[in-house]
């Protein structure tokens, strides 16, 4: 647990100067971020709008999913939607239910944007925007409600008179007291708040150009804080020579759930350039402190000199091989990590990478592997080929076409 809130606090700490969290905060808006690159992709930061409005406090929001603003009528093809942009690392715009602290269900408009890394490309964090739609209550069509509360014409909504309006702004913390007072005001019972939270409710036009307003405003902030630290982000991916493969690789090679990590060895001294969420969890780095590195940086005094030397002899011979050999967290921790490697070639033939799949032997006091440790390694060498490949075949029909064309 203190490992994942060590990840949570570099997440912002490393990527952007000190005062962005203070400058996030002078916003209005209602809004969070989270880091796809940490287990569970949690919450990282969360905006005193954000808090208001739902009524929860930082300390019990940080460190959260957004599932748990989620409740029983929540539309679970909003909530596929969503997840679907996630994994294909694009925008989303959608309606959908929320629940505050107190249970209360109310409708927001939610959009969501990626921020990419501008130096290798990678998604390091989604922005959410949430901006409150105001239900107008539906009532008879004689225009008027009990009590004497005037509705429009078509009997859909509140108007009040002087504004001579259907719709009316609402801020963050009336929202639920306003529907509350509605409510009452309109003689609305129980069954009929049941129909309302069911019924799917559209944003009005100036509410989607509110939440891309925000958007635009809070990757502004990121962009600007990203460049004194000299790690800059920005809304578009960066096409840098030689990310295009491992760049569309993300999304296939983020739903191994395996702890593994990729390595060129094309590049020298055969950087790390993929590390899953599952190698992060068990060795206790963040990613930006893994990629780039050799994997030699998980060794310790005590790791087997003969194990790195036997590694280092099965990749000069394009080898698969597999040890059992002694490394080190983050923590100094030790752990004795059954490691597989295996390289993986592209359509042509070629090394492309090569994989390191990890499993913790920590627990078993016998040498060698187990039957379930082989399979697992190599369902996971097997996944990691299947994608290499694919997308070496997609990108060599790309240019073969563009040949012709040209």
């Amino acid at each position: 647990m203190e490992s994942q809130l060590g990840l949570i606090e570099q997440s912002f700490d490393v990527q952007y100067s000190v005062d962005v969290r203070e400058e996030l905060d002078e916003l209005p808006d209602s809004f969070t971020i989270t880091d796809p690159c940490i287990s569970g992709h949690p919450i990282v930061f969360a905006s005193r709008g954000f808090l208001k409005m739902m009524g929860y406090s930082r300390d019990e929001v940080i460190g959260k999913s957004g599932r748990m603003f989620q409740g029983p009528k929540t539309d679970r093809r909003s909530v596929m939607e969503i997840r679907e942009a996630i994994r294909e690392e694009r925008s989303i715009q959608i309606s959908m239910l929320n629940y505050r602290r107190d249970g209360t269900p109310f409708w927001i408009l939610f959009h969501m944007c990626p921020v990419f890394s501008r130096e290798d490309g990678r998604v390091i964090h989604f922005v959410g925007v949430q901006v409150p739609i105001l239900r107008e209550q539906r009532r008879s069509a004689s225009g008027f409600g009990r009590n004497g509360v005037h509705l429009c014409e078509d009997g859909c909504g509140f108007r009040e008179p002087l504004l001579g309006s259907c719709r009316r702004e609402v801020c963050f913390d009336s929202v639920v007291e306003l529907g509350h007072v509605l409510a009452m005001d309109l003689g609305i019972d129980s069954d009929d708040r049941e129909v309302e939270v069911k019924e799917c409710c559209e944003a009005s036009d100036l509410e989607k150009q509110s939440a891309t307003t925000a958007i635009n405003k809070i990757l502004s902030i990121l962009s600007h804080y990203s460049e004194s630290t000299g790690r800059l982000v920005g809304r578009k991916r960066c096409c840098l020579p030689g990310m295009g493969l491992l760049g569309s690789l993300n999304i296939p090679l983020g739903r191994i759930k395996q702890s593994f990590v990729l390595t060129d060895p094309n590049l020298p001294d055969m950087p790390i350039v993929y590390a899953s969420d599952a190698f992060l969890n068990l060795t206790g780095y963040a990613r930006h402190e893994v990629l780039g590195r050799n994997c030699r940086f998980l060794s310790g005094e005590d790791t087997d000199l003969s194990a790195i030397f036997q590694i280092k002899q099965s990749i000069q011979a394009e080898q698969a091989c597999t040890v059992r050999i002694l490394n080190y967290r983050k923590d100094k921790s030790s752990f004795w990590n059954l490691l597989h490697i295996s390289p993986v070639r592209n359509a042509s033939g070629k090394i492309a990478y090569y994989v390191g799949v990890q499993t913790d032997e920590s627990r078993k006091k016998e040498d060698g592997l187990t039957p379930d440790s082989r399979q697992l390694s190599l369902s996971v060498v097997g996944a990691v080929r299947v994608a290499v490949r694919s997308l070496s075949i997609a990108a060599a029909g790309s240019s073969s076409t563009s040949a012709s064309m040209s």
